[in-house]
């Protein structure tokens, strides 16, 4: 396990607090501090840790995360509350249903992974291409790129960068395959999309955007969201928690369409006459980190926190 690289966990004591703070349990329900949570991204235990710190001797905290480096680091927690699973957020249908009295979701990349120039996450840093973050399976980008197409590697670097030079970096990457080889590194693809981007945003990098795009891409970070999102439906509990940290638009948008779309009646225009569907959660709130956390962990800038409670409607 690499040690050097520190993590700041954004949000933390915010989060934690959404996840306790249950104003609607009856009486008959199980106190917060001996129920169940779902730390759904472990990270380096920065929600965790807290979590744990809150929770009774009953309490109980299951944790996932798909990196091997996580892993590592949830290994250092003896806690017998505790137990953490090597698999995707989106395997919490694995859970039983009802069984978690709070579910907390910090979605994106740490700051270790970022950091470590092994992982290829950043252009900052030459690296190998890699970005995923489960490194056991999978393509890495630089597998992707050696093969893709012009107009797949176009339209991934569009929808998931928000990128509009995307089909001028697409063929930049393609003709320097054909002139020379794949690319291999971080510092190569950097370069060569800096070349194909005419202009950029003030103190953004050219390529912020492809990077962006390129790791969400490889990792099926937004299809992972969805189904962990719905999942979460089925896993908590009547008025149990829903607490997600998102860090850019793409992620902020399915969770806040997720939530409303669940926060009302639904009613299906084919069959105008049958009962709607009864509303399964209810947001609560809306937060983002304060101007000290910013100025402490710039980071933490683009992270929006969005609260939502279960209904007791099954």
């Amino acid at each position: 396990m690499e040690t050097s690289w520190n993590h700041t966990t954004v949000l933390l004591n915010e989060a934690v607090e959404a996840l306790f703070s249950n104003t609607d349990a009856t009486p008959s329900d199980i106190a917060p501090a001996e129920s169940s949570y779902v730390d759904a991204t472990f990270g380096r235990g920065g929600h965790s840790r807290l979590i744990l710190s809150r929770l009774g001797p009953k309490g109980r905290l299951i944790a996932f995360d798909r990196d091997l480096d996580a892993i590592a680091e949830a290994a250092t927690i003896t806690d017998p509350r505790f137990s953490i699973r090597h698999q995707s957020f989106s395997h919490l249908s694995e859970l039983p249903p009802a069984s978690a009295a709070g579910i907390l979701m910090d979605l994106g990349i740490s700051s270790p992974q970022i950091d470590n120039p092994a992982r290829g996450f950043s252009f900052r840093s030459d690296g190998p291409l890699d970005m995923r973050m489960d490194t056991t399976r999978g393509q890495s980008v630089a597998q992707w790129l050696a093969s893709a197409e012009l107009n797949s590697i176009a339209e991934v670097i569009r929808d998931y960068g928000e990128e509009r030079f995307a089909g001028a970096i697409a063929k930049a990457i393609v003709a320097r395959r054909q002139e020379r080889g794949p690319i291999s590194t971080t510092a190569e693809l950097a370069q060569l999309v800096a070349g194909a981007v005419k202009t950029r945003e003030p103190g953004q990098n050219p390529a912020t955007r492809t990077f962006q795009a390129l790791r969400i891409f490889i990792n099926a970070e937004l299809e992972e969201l969805q189904q962990a999102l719905t999942a979460s439906l089925d896993v908590l509990q009547p008025a149990g928690r829903l607490v997600v940290i998102s860090f850019h638009s793409l992620e902020d948008r399915i969770v806040k369409q997720f939530i409303a779309a669940h926060s009302r009646d639904g009613y299906d225009r084919r069959a105008p006459f049958a009962p709607p569907k009864a509303m399964r959660l209810k947001a609560l709130d809306r937060i983002k980190p304060s101007a000290r956390e910013v100025a402490a962990n710039p980071r933490s800038r683009s992270a929006v926190l969005r609260v939502a409670q279960r209904t007791s409607t099954p």
